[in-house]
């Protein structure tokens, strides 16, 4: 369908900033469900089946990295793209690609640059699935 974008899972524990995401998201033709940290995203995950993940580094409960090494633990999740949305430090980009990570967008971000992110992300995830389903034995 031409006019869908894909679903995001946007993660922070900042209600502003996961308001901020969601509807720059929205407004892109993006479908939203939000989640209030780490713990909360590996709850639904299953449940909403994202084509991307935003994640927050610092979230009571469960962390951004946390959340990110069991996304990738998981078969049904592995391969999730997910972008860290966060002051994105050196240290957090460097804990971030040990973590599997695969794009990150620092505070305060561009809505712009937030956009061209996850279309990206939701790009690259449809690109996979249509090489694995070519290559394998399809849907079902």
């Amino acid at each position: 369908m031409p006019g869908a974008s894909g679903r995001v899972l946007v993660v922070d524990d900042n209600k502003v900033i996961r308001q901020l995401i969601k509807v720059n998201l929205e407004l892109e033709g993006f479908e939203v469900v939000t989640a209030n940290d780490g713990a909360e995203c590996l709850d639904i995950v299953h449940r909403v089946c994202p084509d991307v993940i935003t994640l927050d580094v610092v979230m009571p409960r469960l962390d951004g990295f946390g959340t990110a090494a069991q996304l990738r633990a998981d078969p049904r999740t592995r391969h999730l793209p997910l972008a860290i949305v966060s002051a994105c430090t050196q240290h957090e980009v460097e804990s971030g690609i040990e973590a599997g990570v695969d794009a990150f967008l620092a505070k305060p971000f561009e809505p712009a640059e937030l956009v061209r992110v996850v279309r990206r992300l939701v790009e690259r995830k449809d690109r996979r699935e249509r090489k694995g389903t070519t290559a394998g034995r399809g849907r079902g």
